[in-house]
């Protein structure tokens, strides 16, 4: 097959540059060691509902509700990935619609609290995300932000931090979710504190939430008011974000999504997002969320047999956390090295940094892509020598260039597409 979609013909001849671009696309995916925590490889029954004829749909309102006519089919998908989103992780609400995990953020925030009140959410250098709170996020605009963190001895979440600033601020909502933290979450916990202090509990697991569908992390949708998450991380969906909560909330987060946030919905992304939670329901699934922690740990445990120190000293989850200070490199350093060694993660802030989040003093990296093309344990000690390698091989260096060809070799047993010819041209 090509890699164009339907009409790859018609593409390659309409505007050849595209095409080129999508074909090194794939090239780059299959030469090369795709390590990035947030990205993964998603399937071409996902890629081919993103690309369908779902696209031309205007679709605003809800199923069975909407502000245009022809909206049987959409109906239908919309309807399909509600009731596959609620047996798969047992919530009693779903909205699929929202376009990205920002507005499935902001939609949230907003259908439980005004514009001024108090979050208590993860401080984004020990971890958290741009849109917990960040100066540079709406989040961080609009509302009162209050920041907890992790300890400077083991990089777990302070509980008892959280507790005393919840108590102190008596905030609107308190957030548990981060972008840079490896290990579980106490949901029962930040859900005892919101009790406490009568406040809504958020959970933000866009990282978590494909492990959470296979059964390898544990589930805040018990414990949590409301769930949040993307759609195209572990969970190997389409890019798109997703919101869960408890039946009472629904309409106030239907209105906060649509009309205040979105206009019409991504009907293509919608029946993407019912493919990939259909396919998340699957043994076969439960069996790669498991073997995306297992690799994760084996990988980890490789980096620091190396000599990497690894923040919070390990994982229980996909990604990983590692100071490269201690082999004389920046976060940034770090990264440039690698990719030009074939290896593909990016820089990253650590708890504590004494860097800008610009150069930063750490990296972060993943398995859930590598894992999804097949990689297991023993692939793990070969990436973590080839990784080690490369942050050694100074930038140009035959040692670089020796690693890019190794690196190369190993991902093309393991190729993300397998079925796509990268030299095709239609």
């Amino acid at each position: 097959m090509t890699f164009y979609g339907p009409d790859g013909a018609q593409l390659a001849s309409t505007d050849p540059e595209v095409a080129q671009a999508i074909l090194g696309e794939v090239e780059r995916l299959n030469s090369k060691l795709q390590l990035i925590a947030s990205e993964n490889f998603a399937s071409p029954a996902v890629m081919a509902a993103t690309g369908s004829v779902m696209t031309n749909k205007y679709a605003e309102g809800y199923p069975g509700r909407r502000y245009y006519g022809g909206c049987q089919q959409v109906d239908i998908v919309e309807n399909l990935a509600i009731e596959r989103a609620k047996a798969l992780f047992g919530a009693e609400y779903a909205n699929v619609q929202p376009h990205s995990g920002a507005t499935a953020n902001l939609a949230a925030y907003f259908a439980v609290a005004d514009h001024g009140d108090t979050i208590l959410a993860m401080s984004l250098p020990h971890g958290g995300h741009l849109t917990h709170g960040s100066k540079v996020s709406f989040s961080g605009k609009w509302f009162d932000i209050v920041a907890y963190g992790v300890r400077e001895d083991d990089h777990l979440i302070d509980m008892d931090q959280v507790r005393d600033l919840a108590l102190e601020h008596r905030p609107k909502i308190i957030l548990a979710g981060a972008s840079a933290y490896p290990r579980v979450i106490d949901f029962a916990g930040f859900r005892a504190i919101a009790d406490e202090v009568g406040a809504t509990f958020i959970a933000d697991v866009a990282h978590y939430i494909g492990l959470i569908a296979g059964g390898a992390y544990p589930s805040p949708v018990p414990y949590a008011d409301i769930t949040t998450f993307t759609t195209h991380k572990v969970l190997r969906g389409p890019r798109g974000g997703m919101i869960l909560a408890k039946a009472d909330l629904g309409p106030k987060i239907d209105k906060a999504v649509f009309p205040m946030v979105q206009g019409g919905p991504m009907m293509h992304s919608i029946a993407a997002k019912a493919v990939a939670l259909k396919e998340a329901s699957t043994p076969a699934f439960r069996q790669y969320a498991g073997q995306v922690v297992a690799n994760a740990r084996a990988l980890a445990g490789h980096l620091a047999d190396g000599g990497l120190r690894l923040i919070s000293g390990g994982t229980d989850s996909h990604k990983i956390l590692a100071d490269v200070t201690v082999m004389g490199l920046t976060g940034k350093e770090a990264e440039a090295r690698l990719d030009a060694a074939g290896v593909v993660l990016n820089k990253n802030a650590i708890p504590y940094d004494q860097n800008p989040p610009a150069v930063a003093s750490g990296i972060r990296l993943g398995t859930a892509a590598e894992t999804t093309a097949g990689m297991r344990e023993p692939e793990m000690a070969r990436v973590a020598e080839l990784l080690l390698r490369g942050l050694e091989a100074e930038l140009g260096s035959r040692a670089a260039d020796a690693v890019r060809t190794e690196v190369a070799d190993l991902v093309g047993k393991f190729p993300a597409y397998p079925q796509a010819t990268p030299n095709a041209t239609a």
